[in-house]
């Protein structure tokens, strides 16, 4: 009887036993897979049960979460949800989070691990937890210029602390409403995700300030310009060909300059002049002779080819998928910014942040400061130096290009009166020409002799004035517009 009772006891320990291992095991390294689980109620109503903390522009918040009386206990909503939902993003209970709502969501919920001991105050005290605000580096009237200077176009700007990489507009139109999406209805939540889904035309989902590539257009005259200073075998008073047309090498295909004219008489122009009055043919000649090798790495050393976390992530940019592949023809289409060539709006205001720094590419970045529910700071953005991509004489030279662009090239429209602007527009072909406008760009910065704004501005398709349309005569004054807004404060 006694063997027996003590195997039963055995058998039962041993169940025991694999009961607190299996049940140790789920809790410790499982938690975070099941707190995850979409199908985890207790999660969901603990991550809307709790006060989650605002996102703030220019001291205002612009996402909050106010009490309700309902199941969740806190409605997510944003105060122009449009202006500014390619930087917030959304907190969705049917469809999760992106953007900021993301990538700073520890922070927002209050379940950091730099805010353990507020959490531990509130287990000690039994205080509701609170999140944390997120304070953005938007200037909020640089953010409003940009919106209501773009209009009903289509298209981006983005504006840069040269000397920071401070984000201080960001704006892509057509944008949406995140309020739609924060209902706690998860039927009208869910359809109106799947209507923005729909929307192939318009792609509202998309922001086109950072995750959408254009042709860079002759706002890449910069880069061709920079790859050819840093060469050493050009200056701004080297005269090199700029002929009526150019006939791209090993084709019978003409390229002439804007409008069909001729941007010398004598066939001949500095490269000052030819950067000043955006000349097609003499960038199509410089860029064969600079050569794809040099052109991809001044490129690369503007942060060509790299994503960039700001914090949430920003598409790369691209010269070309594989340099070494390019026939000379398509080496001389890139110095305009055409053929393989591709740039967010960011990566074109680096291009001109980076020349507005002496040559110094700073990490662009969107959220300032972070601060408990006491408004302690928890976390300071410093800014951060990726490298340097010109010599401070060739961002020297090149600012003085540009401020030729402005004075008396084909950037007039973006001049500010006893302001000194530097700029360089844009006009970039895609898709079938023949069916197609192409769209439009400005960029530059102010004041030129010291710096505190880069923009970047593209239009779709010519925007309002379709096929008429320059980079000068619609993208310029929106670029004017915001580097007005930060300068006058």
């Amino acid at each position: 009887m006694n063997t027996t009772l003590r195997r039963l006891a055995s058998v039962v320990m041993v169940m025991f036993l694999a009961l607190m291992v299996s049940t140790t095991w789920i809790q410790f390294f499982h938690a975070d897979e099941l707190n995850s689980d979409t199908r985890n109620i207790r999660s969901i109503y603990a991550e809307y049960g709790r006060a989650r903390g605002p996102i703030v522009v220019g001291g205002e918040a612009i996402a909050l979460s106010k009490p309700v009386d309902d199941e969740f206990g806190y409605q997510r909503e944003y105060t122009d949800g449009k202006l500014y939902a390619p930087l917030t993003g959304f907190f969705s209970l049917a469809n999760g989070t992106t953007k900021i709502e993301h990538t700073e969501n520890d922070y927002l919920n209050g379940q950091a691990d730099a805010l353990w001991v507020d959490r531990l105050q509130n287990l000690l005290t039994g205080a509701d937890p609170e999140g944390s605000s997120v304070e953005l580096t938007i200037d909020p009237k640089a953010q409003q210029a940009a919106w209501d200077a773009l209009g009903d176009q289509r298209g981006a700007v983005v504006a840069l602390d040269p000397k920071t990489g401070a984000i201080l507009a960001l704006v892509s139109k057509p944008s949406f409403d995140p309020n739609d999406l924060a209902s706690h209805s998860t039927r009208e939540a869910g359809e109106a995700y799947t209507k923005l889904l729909n929307d192939t035309e318009n792609k509202p989902l998309n922001s086109r300030a950072t995750n959408w590539s254009y042709p860079p257009g002759s706002t890449f005259k910069l880069v061709t310009t920079a790859a050819a200073l840093e060469s050493g075998d050009y200056q701004p008073d080297t005269v090199i060909d700029a002929p009526s047309t150019y006939t791209l090498t090993g084709t019978q295909t003409q390229v002439g300059n804007f409008a069909g004219t001729s941007c010398a008489s004598s066939g001949q122009m500095t490269l000052a002049d030819a950067l000043r009055i955006s000349c097609n043919t003499a960038f199509l000649g410089l860029g064969g002779e600079l050569g794809a090798d040099a052109m991809d790495e001044q490129a690369e050393k503007f942060g060509f080819g790299k994503t960039v976390d700001v914090p949430f992530r920003a598409d790369a940019s691209q010269y070309d998928q594989d340099p070494d592949a390019m026939n000379t023809a398509q080496v001389e289409l890139s110095g305009i910014g055409q053929g393989s060539v591709t740039a967010t709006p960011l990566q074109v205001a680096m291009v001109s942040a980076a020349i507005a720094n002496g040559g110094e590419v700073m990490q662009p970045y969107s959220v300032d400061t972070v601060r408990d529910p006491q408004l302690e700071v928890v976390r300071q953005t410093s800014p951060t130096s990726l490298g340097r991509a010109v010599s401070e004489k060739t961002a020297g030279q090149l600012t003085d290009m540009m401020k030729s662009v402005v004075e008396s090239g084909s950037g007039t429209s973006a001049q500010i009166s006893g302001v000194q602007v530097a700029g360089k527009t844009g006009t970039a072909q895609w898709g079938d020409t023949s069916k197609t406008n192409p769209h439009v760009w400005f960029t530059g910065f102010a004041p030129a002799d010291d710096p505190q704004v880069a923009v970047a501005v593209v239009v779709e398709s010519g925007g309002d004035l379709g096929g008429q349309a320059t980079g000068g005569s619609v993208s310029a004054p929106i670029a004017k517009a915001v580097m007005e807004a930060v300068l006058n404060g």
